[in-house]
């Protein structure tokens, strides 16, 4: 009789841990998806401060694998201050985009074969609160963001979600994202760590973290931009040599007119290109600056992919985003820079998820706050005032690294917001040995980049003719990476 009770509970407590998803978060259907969603979606809001009222609003996509064994991924998108549907919508979401012909209609889905939902689960976040769907009832929150809180609250929302769904403690934890969340990833990796080491529960299950093209330290950041323009032969070899000499090799912090003069001729040089992909033409307040219609066949085809929506547009103001100058002996960080800047951060093309994410139909279906609270959805709001608070990136990559979680730093290697070059540099600087030698890695017997592997679990690898966002310009060879890297293996 007594093993009759307790098979009942455990019948019981498995029942509870596999069906444990919180009342109302499941997704039943998506305006503009025909028939049924590849895999369960969930979505809501996990309250980081009850006192405040802060609420960060989640998307959960469960694999189209195996869910209850596949990785858990927690995906950040950058800014600061973006949302990170960036990922869902543009990246790798579930979804391929149509823009509709039909202006005020919805964009048709489609499913997405290179969805990074077919080999692991993935949640795409808010972050902090402000962005996107996420929010405060306490409006001095948008005021004081900065890395340090950003990371407490995340690392709050994860301990609360795992409690809304047990079932996936066991799984494989990851932490992913791009640009600014160069700064989110290994700051919240690092609370993930010592919460471990505290015992902490609920105890989760960290392997590791990827980051693509990601902010890390202001000078090797800072600096990069100068190598990479001379590098894709944007700047002559005697303006490089000119500017490196006067700068004595260093272009983040200005102290001469005349190594200021000599950036000054290199920002004319570079400044109408796509701060974002090289390749890819420039657009002014929504216009494309030279008529597509009119460019020789061969630059239309640059960065062409299989995905459905076209490269997004984008334009920007200042290519040189992480100059700073010294005067009366301040001197800005690259994000208070970007923020205050009435040219940055850069215009981008978001009307496709705008259309969606604000259509009343997908706000119900996906769960939001009503409109009351957050009026609309916005890819990277202006109402957060951001603090960069932590430094420099480089302590956080050698502190877990050595404590044996991978790293993959991934770089597209035509971004010039954060160039190739800073973060092959600063991966280089840790010191480690080098494990496997520089070298190419191949999809379908092609060459997609270039790829270095250093001791501890520390890869750097580019992707060949990508831009600043990877999995939009090369979706096929970003699962690839990516499934590689989740599976513990090497490209």
């Amino acid at each position: 009789m007594a093993n009759f009770y307790l098979v009942l509970l455990h019948i019981s407590l498995t029942f509870v841990l596999t069906h444990s998803a919180p009342k109302g978060s499941l997704i039943t259907h998506l305006p503009g998806f025909n028939g049924s969603l590849p895999s369960k979606h969930y979505a809501g809001y996990v309250t980081v401060d009850k006192n405040h009222g802060r609420n960060l609003y989640y998307y959960f996509v469960e694999s189209e694998g195996n869910s209850s064994k596949d990785p858990l991924v927690l995906w950040l998108n950058g800014g600061p201050g973006c949302s990170s549907f960036d990922g869902f919508v543009y990246e790798h979401g579930p979804f391929n985009f149509e823009k509709p012909k039909t202006k005020g209609t919805l964009p048709k889905l489609k499913p997405n074969p290179y969805s990074w939902s077919k080999v692991s689960n993935i949640i795409y976040l808010d972050s902090p609160a402000g962005v996107g769907f996420s929010y405060s009832k306490n409006l001095s929150d948008y005021k004081s963001a900065g890395d340090v809180k950003t990371a407490s609250d995340t690392y709050t929302f994860l301990l609360k979600w795992f409690e809304l769904y047990p079932e996936f403690l066991a799984n494989p934890l990851f932490i992913s994202g791009e640009s600014y969340a160069g700064v989110y990833v290994p700051t919240l990796a690092d609370l993930i760590v010592k919460g471990i080491e505290a015992g902490t529960k609920p105890k989760f299950n960290f392997k590791g973290y990827l980051i693509g093209n990601p902010v890390t330290d202001d000078v090797f950041d800072g600096n990069a931009i100068v190598s990479f323009a001379h590098g894709m032969g944007l700047i002559p070899d005697k303006l490089f040599k000119e500017s490196t000499k006067e700068c004595n090799g260093t272009f983040y912090v200005v102290y001469t007119d005349k190594c200021y003069n000599l950036l000054e001729k290199i920002h004319k040089d570079i400044q109408g290109l796509n701060v974002y992909d090289i390749l890819e033409p420039c657009y002014h307040g929504g216009e494309n600056k030279t008529s597509n219609s009119k460019l020789p066949l061969s630059f239309r085809q640059l960065g062409k992919t299989d995905k459905s929506l076209p490269i997004r547009k984008r334009m920007f103001g200042r290519a040189w985003p992480y100059r700073a100058i010294v005067k009366d002996g301040f001197v800005p960080s690259w994000p208070e820079l970007v923020s205050n800047s009435d040219t940055a951060p850069p215009c981008i093309d978001d009307e496709v998820a705008m259309v969606w994410l604000n259509n009343p139909q997908v706000r119900r279906a996906i769960h939001t706050v009503e409109k009351s609270v957050v009026k609309g959805w916005t890819l990277c709001t202006d109402q957060i005032k951001y603090k960069h608070d932590t430094g420099s990136m480089i302590k956080y990559h050698k502190k877990l690294t050595s404590k044996g979680y991978r790293a993959l730093i991934y770089s597209g290697d035509h971004d010039m917001c954060v160039p190739y070059t800073g973060t092959e540099a600063w991966t280089k600087s840790i010191g480690y040995k080098i494990v496997d030698e520089w070298r190419p890695w191949l999809t379908n017997d092609q060459i997609a980049g270039y790829t270095q592997r250093y001791a501890n679990n520390l890869t750097f690898l580019t992707i060949k003719g990508s831009g600043h966002t990877v999995p939009e310009y090369k979706p096929q060879e970003s699962l690839y990476f990516y499934k590689q890297f989740l599976n513990g293996l090497h490209v």
